[in-house]
């Protein structure tokens, strides 16, 4: 079949960065193979190895050696100090029992002797590090998976909060909020201590890491599979990084078959034309099998190939190719909430565009203000507009697909809907708050790398001032666990090729994404349309 070469320029808005919250900036061996928990005394680190039973003090310029204490028992987990003494607990009870007879103690440790000033036997079943907040000891307890506050004297529960996900090792407190290492996930969370939402996921430096520590600037973390300590930077001003990546070519067909009796007196078929951007580099020109009757571009700035025919007789069917070659990152956003702008930093430009509302969105109805008051009250600080939402909508809504687009209020009152239904309604809440948004919509990759997609899938992308515009996926969000909740928040996989962005209806694709197709026909004329992505994987 004869190609015709779209001769559009791709510009490619994004390169791979390199600074980033856990970002390695310094390493060096532990003392052991055994390590487990860590923590700063203000001038040195501590680290706990379960292999020797002993409690090392660390240079942390260079990794040296400067002082062992014998453990307080036998099987350290975690380590923390709270201005003046070394604390540090044992997951089985401070002597080696069988894992039945689980339960922590939690020791108080004068670092000039090693002489213990205080125990307290902990009704945690498997305590792992702990972080101090200056009044209390956190710690996280790997049979329960909860984070628990509590009084390091006497054991008491003051909060907890389910952790981030199964798994979890490290701990560690920077003055403002809790940073969590999973070592099943290979993973860091910056978790808020007032409820337990997972802020910032970045990735761990390897592939076992235990204990974490802050210095007042940086991160620590020590891992017992490669047996080093890293330094890490907390945080950087770079927006995102891209991370794993996959190279394939992809072909989205759009058929128009006529059934007939009749003729289909007009068919148009419109093909959203994909860009590079921050989470995709379109490799060389998007192709087509045919020539475009023409080039278009709607008002939401989207670039359209659009065909027309006529004519188009009973038992024939039309139909047209894209052929498109990319290469999409798994992309995540790093969204700090102190540095996220206010309302009145929003661009008018973008509020004259972004914030109408469209039959889809319905934002003045009752339902739709109900439910903002409901989600975020009087609140008016972006961050927490965005995330009461996205909170809001997992507690309101169950992924269903159930046919059909309906609009926001209709969607949120039913209790379920598609990853379009749940866009409809995230965007309306936004909007209805004074938060820009819009939709992006992609063809997946759906499990194999030359797999077909006819489902595909649409999300929010929100507009942060001091960001811009950030991915959402509300209904992809739509999980227990706090990391994974936190996962689509500010991420893009790289399953996805995004061949739209837009606002609401468009006078091309409709209410659609990645394409749309139109017809006239005579009477008692059917005509059966489809539309569906190839994947193909390049080496």
């Amino acid at each position: 079949m004869k190609k015709f070469v779209l001769f559009f320029i791709n510009v490619v808005v994004a390169i791979t960065l390199y600074a980033y919250p856990g970002e390695v900036i310094n390493k060096f061996k532990a003392p052991n193979k055994f390590s487990t928990g860590l923590t700063f005394d203000g001038k040195y680190l501590w680290v706990a190895d379960r292999g020797t039973d002993l409690l090392y003090k660390i240079d942390v310029k260079n990794g040296k050696v400067l002082k062992t204490l014998r453990a307080p028992a036998y099987w350290i987990t975690g380590l923390a100090w709270d201005g003046k003494y070394l604390w540090a607990v044992d997951e089985r009870g401070g002597i080696p029992k069988g894992d039945e007879f689980f339960g922590g103690q939690l020791y108080m440790i004068d670092t000039a002797n090693g002489n213990i000033l205080h125990t307290t036997p902990l009704p945690f079943t498997n305590p792992q590090d702990l972080a101090y907040d200056g009044k209390y000891m956190w710690v996280i307890d790997a049979r329960s998976n909860k984070l628990i506050k509590f009084n390091p004297f006497d054991g008491t529960s003051i909060l907890e909060f389910v952790a981030p996900a199964p798994g979890c090792t490290g701990l560690t407190f920077d003055g403002e909020n809790i940073w969590i290492a999973n070592n099943y996930r290979n993973e860091i969370y910056q978790v808020s201590p007032q409820d337990g939402n997972v802020i910032i996921v970045t990735s761990s430096p390897n592939e076992y890491p235990r204990g974490m520590a802050y210095d007042g600037n940086y991160l620590w973390l020590v891992d017992s599979q490669s047996d080093t300590i890293y330094q890490m930077k907390k945080s950087d001003d770079d927006k995102f990084i891209r991370m794993k990546s996959r190279t394939a070519k992809l072909t989205f067909t759009q058929t128009a078959m006529n059934f007939g009796p009749g003729k289909a007196n007009t068919v148009e078929l419109y093909f959203a034309i994909p860009q590079s951007m921050d989470n995709q580099d379109i490799i060389g020109e998007v192709e087509f099998s045919i020539n475009p009757t023409e080039i278009l571009t709607d008002k939401w700035g989207q670039k359209i190939a659009y065909f027309h025919f006529d004519n188009v007789n009973a038992g024939e069917k039309v139909q047209v190719e894209m052929y498109v070659k990319a290469k999409m990152f798994d992309t995540r956003y790093f969204i700090y909430p102190d540095k996220v702008g206010s309302l009145n930093e929003i661009p008018e430009k973008l509020k004259e565009i972004y914030l109408v509302d469209d039959e889809k969105y319905d934002i003045n109805n009752p339902i739709i203000r109900n439910a903002l008051k409901e989600a975020i009250g009087n609140e008016t600080n972006v961050y927490k507009i965005v995330k009461g939402i996205y909170y809001y909508l997992h507690e309101k809504l169950y992924y269903e697909r159930s046919g059909g687009w309906n609009t926001a209020p209709t969607v949120l009152e039913r209790g379920n809907g598609s990853c379009s239904e749940y866009t409809f309604v995230f965007i309306s809440m936004c909007r209805a708050a004074g938060v820009p948004a819009r939709y992006v919509g992609s063809v997946v990759e759906r499990g194999e790398l030359a797999s077909m997609d006819e489902v595909f899938h649409r999300w929010v992308e929100v507009y942060l001032p001091n960001y811009g515009w950030i991915p959402v996926d509300p209904s992809g969000g739509d999980e227990a666990l706090p990391a994974d909740k936190a996962r689509y928040f500010g991420f893009t996989g790289r399953r996805f090729l995004i061949t739209t962005t837009g606002g609401g209806n468009s006078e091309y694709l409709d209410w659609n994404y990645n394409g749309n197709i139109r017809f006239t026909t005579e009477p008692q004329t059917f005509v059966v349309t489809e539309a569906y992505g190839d994947w193909e994987p390049i080496d």
